[in-house]
């Protein structure tokens, strides 16, 4: 089993343990009582700056423990004090350490956007998500057979929030594109080997079709990588661990900072 396949199982399992004490009639009821998902298309809007999607990020299978994180609200209030246009909460406990809570929490703490980043595979997990108020929701092309990837979707836009859609390949950006995502994201990290490739967004950003935003996803921990991707053509780029390791405020600063010039511009 890939190391993907096992977060992804993983994940499921959980959220089944979960749903034994909250049934789905339950959190179906908690999603409709929501306040209605924000609107993301003007949060990430393409334009002559960057945007930052910001993540609280305790941990990972890649680099082990990152920060504690004991107020994840307060770091995504600071986020958002920084200049991040939507903040990411990994909600997975196994091997991220987060939790639901953590992304309720965020939800009343901030104004911007909230993504549900987990492996999310059941409809039950996408319910959850609204119900603890998320405006974006997290489904990975290469864990989802396409009819359920296709439902997923469909149940992440009736509840009114975005489905963010991250692919790792040519035909997964295809695949992104079938669906008419609004919101495709490439990440340099392969989940099956957990692997870097900072260059793979360059690679598959001309496939992503025009009106989508397009979003780099890992390897970010300089200024530097950010410019990089923007002259990739990357209108968004979501950032964790450089993010928790240090002064959130200032690390955003710097990165929007060498984001500063048009997607796909190159700078001297």
């Amino acid at each position: 089993m890939s190391l993907l396949a096992d977060l992804t199982a993983g994940a499921v399992e959980d959220a089944e343990a979960r749903r034994a004490i909250r049934p789905y009639a339950d959190v179906e009821s908690a999603a409709a009582a929501q306040a209605p998902a924000l609107d993301v298309s003007e949060a990430l809007r393409p334009d002559a700056r960057v945007r930052i999607i910001a993540e609280v990020k305790r941990a990972s299978p890649s680099r082990g423990d990152l920060a504690s994180i004991p107020d994840p609200a307060l770091q995504a209030g600071r986020y958002q004090e920084g200049g991040a246009s939507a903040i990411s909460v990994l909600t997975e406990q196994r091997r991220f350490k987060g939790s639901l809570d953590d992304l309720a929490a965020v939800r009343a703490r901030v104004s911007v956007p909230v993504l549900r980043k987990d492996f999310i595979a059941t409809p039950y997990q996408v319910l959850e998500a609204r119900a603890a108020g998320a405006d974006i929701v997290l489904l990975i092309v290469a864990a989802l057979d396409q009819p359920v990837l296709e439902e997923l979707f469909a149940l992440t836009v009736q509840l009114g929030m975005t489905p963010l859609v991250e692919a790792h390949s040519a035909d997964e950006v295809a695949r992104a594109a079938d669906l008419g995502a609004h919101l495709i994201g490439v990440n340099a990290r392969d989940l099956s080997t957990f692997e870097l490739d900072r260059d793979l967004f360059g690679r598959l950003a001309e496939a992503i079709p025009a009106g989508a935003v397009r979003i780099a996803e890992s390897a970010v921990l300089q200024p530097v990588d950010v410019a990089h991707y923007r002259r990739a053509g990357a209108d968004a780029v979501l950032i964790g661990e450089a993010l928790v390791t240090g002064d959130p405020v200032a690390t955003l600063g710097a990165f929007l900072a060498a984001g500063d010039f048009p997607a796909g511009e190159e700078i001297s």
